[in-house]
């Protein structure tokens, strides 16, 4: 899962670093990023949260109770949400520009009709995203975790191919006022056919476990009812997160515009945040969602036994195994953040300096890597319960210190200073409620084991310290003979990155810290294999 989980990372990056030498991170770059988020956003609110929190659990209570294995509840349910997913698709397109003007605040007219008509090429994608999501659901409750990490890489491929295309032969370039509608409808339509190539390689991978799609509408009594009874505080979860999201979005936006007119040489809003953010995910996309993705049909399977220590088993070796190589990766963001985003960034309709601003932002967002993680994880040991309420009041909780601390933030800082402040917010409010988190679910299962794991976590950071001390030296040393370019960013990246990882492995060995023995026995032996 990992290595597929970062091929698609790394194919990911290199859909982004073209996007962005081919659009920009300014206006166009602003509307093209908000049109592409909106199907995600939709898809939230409708299944996605659903899918890891209620699905799963749910498929494999059925796989137990029903007579056929759970066959007619997968076709069912199935049914149910590809009817839902292209209603919903339909009705995105129609209202492609209320949605659009909902999440952007002092866009240009041009850049909000630029935005529009994008979404209305990108929203249909939601159908195909959505089913694709469901049957890389139903595959994870089969213990077949590989496709759902390797197809977002057929998806980042064809976008790589439509953006390479745009640039070749595109005629408005990062130009919002220049840009034609043939070239909205490459970029927007181009960037729908990845997603739906993408859906095609989790159906086929579905079928050959033996999966058949029968269309089922006998859903009355069909135990439906109980998951939409879970899902709708998973909704009201995904809920509270979109209105996080609205507001960030709205204030970086308006930052954006506000940074321009004040004569701020690099973008400074929308479009920088989210390409940090991006990366900032990069290492956990890698190792904690492998990780969660097997811990939960696990941890669901024990709850289902009354098994309580094999719950708290399952999460404390999941926390020790994720912040084992998040502990370090966290460090280093916060060291070598402009190394790594310079050469991804500064080229095309970018230099060098919008490239070091959103390496500024990664940075920051190191901060909140491994608390952002150990929510997740938490997340988890309540939906191996049934439990959707309980993580409602978690995300209430982290909104409204997110919110407010990003309001004083933009109402404090110089607008080309706001995108930092809100990863700042982002970074010490999963802090706070990791922290409060913990101790509901402490509660829940009877200890979590807090003590080992506090332990645990010291000794890592301990040992990741002089690997992060590494990394800075080796920054210092080379700014001192040479400027940041996207080479020297490159090497400083490669031979910082690698020593302090060296670094990290050789002092967590002479600590004995035993997850890092277990990592490394467990990829040699792969590797032997």
């Amino acid at each position: 899962m990992a290595a597929g989980t970062l091929v698609s990372r790394i194919t990911g990056f290199a859909r982004t670093a073209v996007l962005a030498a081919a659009i920009g991170t300014a206006t166009l770059g602003d509307a093209y990023n908000v049109a592409y988020t909106i199907p995600f956003i939709l898809l939230d609110l409708l299944m996605t949260g659903v899918l890891s929190s209620v699905v799963v659990p749910s498929i494999i209570r059925a796989k137990e109770r029903e007579p056929d294995g759970g066959q007619a509840y997968e076709q069912r349910l199935m049914t149910v949400a590809t009817v839902a997913l292209i209603a919903v698709a339909v009705l995105g397109v129609l209202l492609a520009r209320p949605i659009i003007e909902l999440y952007t605040s002092n866009l240009s007219e041009r850049g909000v009709e630029v935005a529009s008509t994008l979404a209305r090429y990108i929203l249909p994608q939601l159908a195909f995203f959505g089913v694709g999501a469901l049957a890389g659901a139903i595959l994870n409750t089969r213990d077949r975790f590989g496709a759902p990490m390797w197809a977002p890489v057929v998806n980042n491929i064809v976008a790589i191919c439509v953006f390479s295309a745009y640039i070749a032969v595109g005629v408005g370039g990062a130009n919002v006022e220049k840009i034609t509608p043939g070239d909205l409808l490459l970029l927007g339509l181009g960037t729908t056919a990845g997603i739906v190539a993408q859906a095609i390689v989790l159906v086929i991978a579905l079928r050959r476990t033996g999966f058949r799609f029968r269309p089922r509408f006998d859903v009355r009594n069909a135990g439906l009812g109980e998951m939409g009874r879970l899902g709708a505080w998973t909704l009201a979860f995904v809920g509270v997160n979109q209105i996080g999201f609205v507001i960030t979005t709205n204030l970086t936006t308006s930052a954006g515009v506000e940074a321009k007119a004040a004569g701020v040489a690099y973008g400074a809003g929308y479009t920088p945040y989210t390409l940090a953010f991006q990366l900032f995910q990069l290492p956990y996309g890698i190792i904690a969602v492998s990780v969660i993705t097997a811990m939960l049909p696990r941890m669901s399977r024990s709850v289902t036994a009354g098994d309580l220590a094999a719950v708290r088993e399952e999460f404390a070796s999941g926390v020790r195994l994720v912040s084992v190589a998040l502990v370090p990766a966290s460090l280093l963001l916060m060291v070598l953040g402009p190394a790594v985003t310079v050469p991804i960034y500064a080229h095309g309709s970018n230099d060098v300096s919008d490239a070091l601003y959103i390496g500024n932002a990664l940075q920051i967002f190191g901060l909140a890597l491994v608390p952002f993680s150990l929510f997740q994880l938490l997340l988890r040991v309540f939906y191996s319960f049934g439990d959707t309420r309980t993580p409602v009041v978690a995300a209430g909780i982290n909104l409204v210190a997110n919110v407010a601390l990003s309001l004083v933030f933009y109402f404090a800082l110089p607008p080309g200073y706001v995108v930092l402040g809100l990863a700042f917010s982002y970074a010490v409010t999963y802090a706070l409620a990791a922290a409060i988190t913990w101790n509901m679910a402490s509660k829940r299962v009877g200890g979590l084991g807090g003590r080992g794991v506090a332990v645990a976590l010291s000794r890592m950071y301990a040992a990741a310290i002089p690997g992060a001390l590494v990394a800075l030296l080796v920054l210092w040393l080379a700014l001192k003979v040479t400027t940041m370019t996207p080479v020297s960013a490159f090497v400083i990246l490669a031979a910082g990155g690698g020593l302090g990882l060296l670094a990290y492995g050789l002092t967590a060995h002479r600590m004995r810290v035993p997850e890092v023995n277990s990592i490394v026995g467990m990829v040699t032996s792969r590797v032997g294999r």
